[in-house]
């Protein structure tokens, strides 16, 4: 179901992605004015690889895997977008066919932005495009270390590294998404993954609590892993 946004609503939505943050309220008000919402249930594709888009897609609820099948079918998942953030940025720059698949994770509401609408808009407000062009340069740089983290670090350390990153100085993570979308982000199946929390958790490095929750015991070890 796609519906048009109030002008309040589509608002709120901007109001929550980085890129915008430099506009005024009224600047925010004139991309709110090129902003419809669609709300996707649980498993539903936003777009395939391989389509034409012209439109930016901001996340105002829930989540999207941006994902890549290889010729053989496996799917490797790029990252997870949440609340704030936006895909499809390329279709601004460029008439390439898109190369990922954008599927939502749980219930979401994406605020779509008319592609060439907001080109007009990115050439009155120029800090627009300098927020995208930081956005691409990060998911780039994000992209190279995935890619280099596969080749190079054993499936131990790449998901020790992964825990103790997202902790970040804390004891905790609470995984945000499946376990299943975790691992193929780390580059492993599902499987593996569970085969090596179980094996930090005997060791005495991790406490697995429920699906999502897992307790960091000794963070010098897993790091160490």
């Amino acid at each position: 179901m796609s519906c048009s946004c109030s002008i309040e609503g589509s608002h709120n939505c901007i109001d929550i992605v980085p890129i915008f943050h430099s506009l005024t309220n009224e600047e925010k008000l004139e991309v709110a004015k090129i902003t419809t919402d669609k709300i996707f249930h649980k498993g539903e594709i936003i777009y395939f690889a391989g389509e034409q888009m012209d439109k930016l897609f901001v996340i105002h609820e829930g989540q999207v895997k941006i994902s890549r099948l290889s010729a053989s079918g496996k799917e490797q998942v790029i990252r997870v977008l949440g609340p704030g953030d936006f895909m499809g940025e390329l279709s601004l720059f460029s008439s390439v066919h898109m190369s990922d698949n954008a599927e939502t994770v749980e219930k979401t509401r994406v605020c779509l932005i008319e592609g060439y609408k907001l080109k007009e808009l990115m050439t009155t407000y120029p800090t627009i495009t300098f927020h995208i062009m930081e956005e691409i340069s990060n998911r780039l740089d994000k992209a190279e270390t995935l890619i280099e983290n596969i080749n190079l670090h054993s499936v131990e350390h790449r998901l020790a590294e992964a825990l103790v990153e997202m902790a970040d100085g804390k004891n905790m993570v609470s995984l945000k998404t499946t376990k299943a979308v975790f691992a193929s982000q780390l580059g492993m199946t599902q499987e593996t993954l569970s085969r090596k929390l179980t094996v930090f958790q005997e060791k005495g490095y991790i406490k697995l609590e429920g699906q999502r929750k897992i307790i960091l015991l000794n963070v010098e070890e897993l790091k160490n892993s």
